[in-house]
């Protein structure tokens, strides 16, 4: 870039930042008058009319509100949404007002409802949520001693009630930032709110787990949701679980946990006895790949050419020539 052309562009930075300051006061002025004339269904019209206005955030206003009149406020703004159509245009004041509720000592409560709203417009909150959201919910746990299941009934408090997609957000959240001891209370403490855990209450933790290769946590886990809950885990939770079990090469516990499911009536899938198959062949667990084998054909799988190749193989090689017969010809039967 020529210094000519430098300067010349420098001259258009103060007029930018004045544009932008004018934008950001304009978009907190428009918030204010809606919140004063209580026309709450013309904020996220007017963030997105302001849509460049990011900070501070067009909320900071409600800081001169005493706490009781700042919950009544978002209650208000929080209700007049839900008749919005389509749901998903609130989701940018939902955005901020989480973002301006965060950063806000003793608010967890509200936001909490925030997210409950997010979520039932069918949008998500966007990931940095998460830390925040982690953060404060941690914060309370630990600096003022507070049990989850006093956290979850302050929703109630102000005229919200939790749910089940509220506490998995909750459980993501902590999972993401591997404050796992503190998302399996959510797990623990949820139901004693009237939120009976469901598949993916589990999930997020099994599948962090899993990432994180915590394979006697995740093979808990699996159990408890499936013999004391009654839940069936989605396939792609399983996956994760036996994927983790590979790598760590521990495929005894892979195919041990799908007897186990099969034997509780989760269908499991092609996909997962590919996975435990292959790790058996790369552990040179002969023996086991093949019943494995014989016992994907009892399901009606049958493994890729390759993969059938190495078992006969691994087997004649370690002396098992009965056993490698006896995969071919179930092999070949499946295969007819």
């Amino acid at each position: 870039m020529s210094l000519a052309h430098a300067n010349f562009c420098s001259l258009f930075r103060p007029l930018t930042r004045a544009f932008l300051h004018y934008s950001s006061s304009s978009s907190q002025e428009s918030i204010l008058a809606a919140i004063e004339s209580k026309t709450y269904h013309k904020i996220p019209d007017l963030l997105l009319n302001n849509s460049s206005s990011r900070n501070p955030n067009p909320f900071s206003s409600l800081s001169t509100l005493s706490p009781s009149h700042k919950s009544l406020v978002i209650d208000e703004i929080l209700q007049s949404f839900i008749s919005i159509r389509p749901r998903s245009r609130p989701n940018s004041a939902y955005s901020h007002l989480l973002f301006y509720i965060l950063n806000t000592q003793n608010l967890l409560p509200l936001a909490l409802a925030v997210i409950q709203r997010t979520l039932r417009s069918g949008c998500l909150p966007v990931p940095q949520t998460q830390l925040l959201l982690s953060n404060a919910w941690t914060l309370r746990l630990h600096k003022y001693q507070d049990t989850v299941q006093t956290l979850l009934s302050e929703m109630r408090s102000i005229g919200y009630s939790p749910d089940c997609g509220t506490c998995n957000y909750l459980i993501l959240s902590l999972s993401k930032v591997d404050r796992l001891e503190e998302a399996l209370g959510v797990l623990r403490g949820m139901g004693k709110v009237g939120c009976v855990p469901d598949r993916d209450s589990f999930g997020i933790l099994i599948s962090r787990m899993s990432e994180l290769r915590m394979i006697r946590g995740v093979v808990e886990m699996v159990k408890e949701m499936v013999d004391v809950h009654l839940l069936s885990p989605r396939k792609e939770t399983v996956v994760k679980a036996v994927d983790a079990m590979r790598a760590n090469r521990e495929i005894t516990r892979a195919v041990e946990m799908i007897e186990f499911l099969e034997g509780k009536g989760v269908d499991v899938g092609f996909d997962v006895y590919e996975l435990a198959l292959e790790g058996c062949l790369e552990v040179q667990r002969f023996v086991l790949a093949g019943k494995f084998a014989i016992k994907m054909t009892d399901k009606g799988f049958i493994p890729y050419i390759r993969v059938r190749r190495r078992v006969f193989e691994g087997l004649v090689g370690v002396g098992e020539t009965g056993l490698a017969s006896a995969v071919r010809q179930r092999f070949a039967e499946l295969k007819s």
